[in-house]
């Protein structure tokens, strides 16, 4: 395989690009190992050794520390690995890893995310959050149907308490941003308005 490019990136790393579109990133020292330069062939055998030897087990170690940070989807955290420069075949064999000892639950990190934010977003805003996260729509209904308590007429009322908004003293420009506000949470314009008026 050729090395197309050798793209020399921040903290003494570089972002090799091998023809056929395999890339990933290697710290100098490593690539320096391994003779690699723009325009050099790398052979299978070194390749496959760089695979097992090096990003494999960082791969498992990145997506073993983003998982201590917070609960990630399957989708989320194999996008966060793509990001870092991991191959698509690394990053899956760094996956199934992780999920051999049960860190990466779907379920389980959307019944955390609904009941971190049921009191600061409506219903529909979690489910798309929770969409962009890569979370299944059935997975989505059960965890919102056993864990979203929140009736969304009083949680607008508390989110106007909190916010010192005072109906009658509101001038437009202040419903204005209220609306606005309100609407970013994901709540629907006939509940906004009945609460505004």
């Amino acid at each position: 395989m050729k090395i197309i490019s050798l793209v020399k990136m921040d903290k003494g790393r570089a972002k090799i690009c091998l023809e056929g579109g395999a890339d990933f990133v290697l710290y100098k020292k490593e690539y320096m190992s391994y003779g690699l330069a723009e325009g050099e062939d790398l052979s299978e055998a070194s390749y496959d050794e760089i695979k097992r030897e090096i990003l494999i087990p960082r791969c498992k170690k990145r997506g073993l520390y983003l998982l201590q940070k917070q609960d990630r989807s399957r989708k989320n955290l194999t996008d966060k690995l793509l990001e870092g420069g991991y191959p698509i075949d690394v990053v899956d064999e760094a996956i199934a890893y992780i999920d051999s000892f049960g860190y990466i639950d779907d379920e389980r990190m959307a019944r955390s995310y609904i009941r971190f934010y049921q009191d600061s977003r409506s219903k529909m805003r979690i489910r798309q959050d929770l969409k962009k996260k890569g979370i299944s729509d059935d997975v989505i209904n059960i965890a919102l149907e056993d864990e979203y308590a929140n009736d969304e007429m009083e949680l607008i009322n508390a989110l106007l308490t909190k916010k010192h908004y005072d109906k009658e003293e509101a001038s437009y420009e202040d419903k204005g941003k209220m609306y606005r506000f309100l609407a970013s949470r994901g709540f629907s314009s006939d509940a906004i308005k009945k609460a505004l008026s």
